[in-house]
């Protein structure tokens, strides 16, 4: 199982748009990626953060998904919700 951990600081008052977006857009989009999982997104309203955190079958399926996430970046531009301060991926065995 590989985990892709992102903590992004969002833009105050667009904590609902981003759960949003999660729920509507992304999850819904990314179901067609081989080998996801699962995907957790966590938030703390009063730091205006996010943690998000897709789970992976593979290696070559998390590192596959970067390539094709091309498709969302237009998406959450929109989003104006900054940019991950952390990012790491996990391997669980």
């Amino acid at each position: 199982m590989y985990l892709r951990v992102s903590t992004v600081q969002i833009r105050p008052s667009k904590m609902q748009e981003v759960i949003d977006f999660h729920n509507d857009s992304l999850i819904p989009a990314a179901k067609g990626q081989k080998g996801l999982r699962g995907s957790y997104l966590m938030t703390d309203p009063n730091k205006d953060k996010i943690l998000s955190i897709p789970v992976w079958e593979s290696e070559e399926d998390i590192l596959a998904s970067e390539a094709d996430a091309g498709y969302l970046q237009p998406e959450v531009a929109k989003l104006d919700m900054g940019l991950p301060t952390l990012r790491l991926s996990i391997t669980m065995n």
